[in-house]
């Protein structure tokens, strides 16, 4: 990529969690941030080096707009990190279908209409870069998430997908796939979406393992400083995964039958 002083780059969701982290990293390393969030103020006063715009990656003309005025403000792009997303919990069976439409409306259809704007100007650029943070979750679905990590499988292929297009364009796109990761998100989860469920106790217990991983899982900054390497490394990878679980499970696909990965997962989320 062009030297740290002329490198620009626009991160998503970037006002908690990974996002922020990332923003934070990047603007250390010598990048020129725009960080979107839909309270950009609010965000500012945590973050006050970042070039905030208001931007809600649900909405066309949010997004096409929110990414103009990123562009304008930090002269360029070079790199894009898609990173907007939330999370639900529930059985596939009682998860209202609004709310499963909001999971890939935010996940999948966010980072899709954030590409659709940005890739103009990424192509423009002799060496960009597109950071696509997916989860552990694409690849390791979790029971009683189905929908978060159906959004999230969505990403890998539209990442692999991208990957292709961009192929030889001067554009590389890496695919982020951490596992559990202690941030915000985690609280902003909805595990409340479907209450007194008829999968009682099975729901129960797999809500109270994702809850006791999550608190004694890394910070953000792991995926930040990943995110980074993506951007600036010389021949970045398609996929990284980050965390030990995430390594862990990406060994164990390659090589286990998928029953026996199946029978792991039920296992460890005690369902």
């Amino acid at each position: 990529m062009k030297a740290s002083s002329t490198r620009s780059v626009l991160v998503t969701g970037a006002s908690s969690g990974i996002g922020a982290a990332t923003a934070d990293l990047l603007a250390r390393s010598g990048f020129r941030v725009a960080g979107t969030s839909r309270d950009p103020d609010r965000a500012a006063q945590r973050l006050p080096h970042i070039e905030w715009v208001s931007m809600d990656v649900r909405d066309d003309a949010s997004v096409s707009e929110g990414v103009k005025r990123a562009i304008d403000r930090i002269g360029g792009l070079d790199a894009l990190v898609c990173n907007a997303g939330i999370g639900i919990f529930g059985s596939v069976e009682e998860v209202p279908l609004h709310a499963a439409r909001e999971q890939f409306e935010t996940n999948w259809f966010g980072t899709l209409r954030t590409l659709r704007a940005a890739l103009p100007e990424l192509r423009r650029a002799r060496d960009a870069r597109v950071a696509i943070v997916g989860s552990l979750a694409g690849r390791a679905p979790i029971p009683f998430q189905a929908h978060y990590s159906a959004s999230k499988a969505a990403l890998d292929a539209l990442a692999q997908a991208l990957h292709n297009e961009l192929f030889g364009t001067g554009v590389s796109v890496s695919l982020i796939e951490p596992g559990d990761i202690h941030t915000a998100f985690n609280d902003a989860t909805d595990f409340e979406l479907v209450r007194n469920s008829s999968y009682g106790e099975r729901a129960a217990r797999c809500r109270e393992v994702i809850e006791r991983s999550l608190e004694s899982a890394p910070g953000p900054e792991i995926v930040a400083r990943t995110i980074l390497r993506a951007l600036t490394t010389r021949n970045p990878r398609v996929r990284y995964a980050v965390g030990p679980d995430a390594r862990l499970v990406s060994f164990a696909r390659r090589w286990l039958p998928e029953r026996v990965g199946l029978r792991l997962i039920r296992r460890h989320f005690r369902v």
